[in-house]
């Protein structure tokens, strides 16, 4: 699946890294991921107090949910963020930077007061759309 960008000089450059807005053809399959947090496979919390660490984790999980359907982090085209505290903007972007290196997903970014683990800093859905049967 190919994402293309929209941008319209009439919006600001986006702040962080993410999209205006993306389009994709509509044919494929949408695959909806839940709420991605830092918890890692053994069901422990990675980076306790590091958002940067969580969200390597939380950016891996998103990795495992989108390749187990047959797609990549390239396939995905919506990711809305939920943050514990909202001067982690910059932290959080530049690890995402590094997952999402074509064109990024459009995005919304939210803080929130709490989450279903006390440790959990960040937790992201994703949209992704696929070609093809599964």
């Amino acid at each position: 699946m190919t994402v293309h960008e929209i941008r319209s000089d009439r919006l600001a450059v986006p702040n962080g890294h993410f999209s205006q807005a993306t389009w994709t053809p509509a044919a494929g399959r949408l695959v909806f991921i839940s709420g991605m947090t830092a918890r890692n496979k053994e069901g422990g919390v990675t980076g306790v107090g590091d958002v940067s660490a969580q969200t390597h984790q939380v950016c891996q999980n998103l990795q495992a949910a989108v390749e187990e359907a047959g797609g990549t982090l390239a396939d995905i085209a919506r990711l809305d963020v939920y943050v514990r505290n909202m001067e982690d903007f910059g932290a959080i972007h530049a690890v995402r930077e590094q997952y999402f290196t074509g064109v990024a997903p459009a995005s919304t970014m939210v803080e929130v007061s709490k989450f279903v683990n006390k440790d959990y800093l960040i937790e992201i859905n994703a949209i992704a759309v696929l070609e093809g049967q599964p």
